[in-house]
C-alpha cells in the first residue's frame, strides 16, 4: 500500500487563513464542557467558511478537536444547514431567487437557462471553477423581482435572455 505523503492539506496551503482561523478559535471560551462548546460550533462554521470560502474535511476536523466534539457533530450541522458547503465556491457566485414574488414572475425558467449555459445543475461548480450555481428563497428584494446575484452584484427585473449578458460580464 503507497500513500502520497507529499499531499498538501488546506491548512498548509493557506497558512495565513489556518492562522486567522486558530486565533478565531483561541479568542473563544472553551471549556471541557462539551455541551458550552457546542455553543460555538455555528458561529466557528461561518468564521471557517468565510475565511476558506468553504468548510474542507481539515478545517472540519480542526474545529471538531478544537470544541471537542465528533466529527459527525460537525458534518450533522454542515449538511443541515444550505449556507455552508462542502466543495470550492467558482469565482462567480451565481444566486436565483426562487422566493414567491421571483419565482412567480418566472425565476425558474432564469434559472434554467443558467444551468444550460453554464452546464451545471443548483449547488455545483464549473470543472473549470468559473461558476458556482445556487438557488435561494428570499434576498429580501422583492419589488426587484425576478432577481438574481452574482457575488455581491444585484441584477433586478431579469430575463431568461439576459443570462447570456451576465456570464460575458463574469468572463
Amino acid at each position: 500500500m503507497c500513500e502520497n505523503s507529499s499531499k498538501i492539506t488546506v491548512l498548509e496551503k493557506y497558512p495565513d487563513k489556518t492562522k486567522s482561523l486558530n486565533e478565531f478559535l483561541n479568542s473563544l471560551p472553551l471549556g471541557a464542557d462539551i455541551k458550552s462548546n457546542r455553543g460555538f460550533l455555528i458561529s466557528c462554521l461561518h468564521k471557517a467558511q468565510s475565511i476558506f470560502g468553504y468548510l474542507p474535511d481539515e478545517v472540519q476536523l480542526l474545529i471538531a478537536e478544537r470544541l471537542r466534539l465528533t466529527l459527525s457533530d460537525v458534518y450533522g450541522v454542515i449538511s443541515f444547514y444550505s449556507f455552508f458547503t462542502t466543495q470550492p465556491p467558482g469565482r462567480n457566485k451565481i444566486n436565483v431567487c426562487l422566493g414567491t414574488a421571483c419565482f412567480v414572475k418566472g425565476a425558474d425558467k432564469i434559472f434554467a437557462e443558467f444551468e444550460k449555459q453554464i452546464g451545471i445543475k443548483d449547488g455545483a461548480t464549473s470543472k473549470d471553477m468559473k461558476y458556482s450555481l445556487s438557488s435561494i428563497r428570499c434576498v429580501g428584494a422583492c419589488s426587484l423581482a425576478p432577481v438574481v446575484t452574482v457575488n455581491d452584484k444585484v441584477y433586478a427585473k431579469m430575463t431568461p435572455l439576459r443570462v447570456r449578458e451576465i456570464l460575458k460580464e463574469c468572463e
